[in-house]
């Protein structure tokens, strides 16, 4: 069991699976830059497009990855074909709604709000998205704007991520983690769920207490 006074979420990996739009769109630009897809996929996870970008071609401009990553934003936010919630988000966003959390993700928010209206899930009303910082996972700066913002110290939060920037960011900010997925194993969570289906929620404000 773990208990908290604020969770924060990422969304991409660990409430919605967008696995598919990411596939597509990322390996377009890996080709496009000749590149290979499966790599570039490795590094894009739970990161900012530009920062990706940056890490993989190391040379070039800031001006032109954030000029490309407005382009491949654009398409990524029109695509929503295959977007499902991850199991067990609709119920477990519903067992979180009294208390206090918020969404801390490296999309926009057009993007966010694309992804979880296609996934069908309800929007945290607070939120944190790539506007809000000025560095990207694995820099801590979101999930510690997402505690400020809900008025909770960093040792009372607990993230829900499943990426390894993601879960590297939370770390930092010196919050608890529960890794979502068989692959966030591997970045060393407090915990680590296959799905939301495996975390139970109780309420009494102002503690939150996840069983597993």
């Amino acid at each position: 069991m773990l208990t908290a006074r604020a969770l924060l979420l990422d969304m991409d990996g660990t409430l919605v699976d967008s696995h598919a739009v990411v596939e597509r769109c990322w390996s377009r630009w890996a080709l496009d830059h000749g590149l290979d897809p499966q790599e570039v996929l490795a590094v894009a996870h739970g990161r900012q497009g530009h920062a990706t970008m940056a890490a993989l071609l190391p040379d070039r401009p800031v001006e032109v990855n954030l000029a490309e990553n407005r382009a491949l934003l654009a398409q990524e936010t029109a695509d929503t074909e295959g977007i499902v919630p991850i199991a067990g988000a609709p119920e477990f966003l519903a067992a979180i709604a009294a208390a206090p959390h918020a969404l801390v993700t490296s999309a926009d928010t057009a993007l966010a709000t694309a992804r979880m209206g296609a996934a069908g899930l309800p929007m945290p009303a607070v939120r944190v998205t790539a506007e809000d910082v000025r560095a990207s996972k694995p820099d801590p700066e979101g999930f510690l704007k997402g505690a400020a913002l809900l008025g909770v110290a960093p040792a009372d939060c607990v993230v829900f991520e499943d990426s390894e920037a993601g879960i590297a960011a939370a770390k930092a900010a010196g919050m608890r983690v529960v890794g979502v997925g068989p692959r966030s194993a591997d970045f060393a969570p407090d915990v680590q769920v296959d799905d939301l289906t495996a975390v139970t929620v109780t309420v009494a404000v102002p503690t939150v207490r996840l069983s597993f």
